[in-house]
């Protein structure tokens, strides 16, 4: 993929964001996306390939959104970018911005790295392909409010074992009570607290993520493993009277 680029885009700067996402995870590829992507500068391209389906019907997409690009399959891999005030996708059928010949196994070489090197060297998006207004979105969890509590669930788990919830730090303003606040997950109450390092070694408590979600961590540990906790795991947050 990156010879491809290179070939069409020479002077493309190519940055790794991860290699490390498990196959097939098309959720944990769409929230690398949303830690990520607001944080280049406008005229990124963005290619993510988490493609299951990768020979099906399923179309290939490039989106813009804020002045930046992505390209990626219509699987949901880029929901999160779809909740921004403004987007506009097409699919990518021209045939001159793909390879000459595409395979059924490895459209990140022959359809995604092609169309990302040509949108890198100002290619306007509109030439790939007609315009798409229904690319298909993933079913996330959000949280509600139920008796005082904030109810969600764990998303996912990163690289250090945090578990990562669907809870928007943002909303524990909206809770009621003057105390500090309180988690609970798998049994077990929590403290939230203000950064790592406030938390007791080997002990699991809640943080505000740098991706404005609730995170389940342990100090110098894995809080996956302490809580034997993983993606669809109940969440629910609030603050003591």
């Amino acid at each position: 993929m990156k010879g491809v680029i290179l070939s069409i885009c020479p002077a493309a700067r190519l940055v790794d964001l991860t290699h490390d996402l498990p196959p097939q995870d098309i959720l944990a590829g769409a929230l690398a996306l949303e830690a990520a992507v607001p944080f280049f500068p406008p005229g990124s391209v963005h290619l993510a390939v988490v493609d299951p389906g990768v020979g099906t019907p399923r179309r290939a997409l490039a989106v813009r959104v804020d002045g930046r690009y992505l390209v990626g399959p219509d699987n949901g891999l880029l929901t999160l970018v779809f909740g921004a005030a403004e987007w506009t996708a097409v699919s990518l059928t021209a045939p001159e911005y793909r390879l000459a010949e595409v395979s059924r196994t490895f459209h990140g070489r022959d359809i995604f790295a092609p169309a990302a090197a040509y949108l890198a060297a100002g290619v306007p998006m509109e030439r790939l392909g007609p315009r798409v207004t229904d690319p298909v979105r993933l079913s996330l969890p959000g949280c509600r409010l139920d008796g005082g509590w904030l109810v969600g669930e764990i998303l996912d788990a990163d690289h250090f074992g945090n578990l990562v919830t669907s809870i928007p730090a943002a909303r524990l303003e909206a809770l009621a009570g003057q105390g500090p606040a309180v988690l609970e997950v798998s049994g077990r109450r929590l403290r939230v607290v203000g950064s790592y390092d406030e938390g007791d070694k080997a002990v699991p408590a809640a943080v505000a993520g740098s991706t404005g979600r609730l995170e389940i961590f342990v100090k110098a540990g894995s809080a996956r493993a302490v809580l034997a906790a993983g993606r669809g795991a109940p969440v629910r947050v609030r603050r003591n009277a």
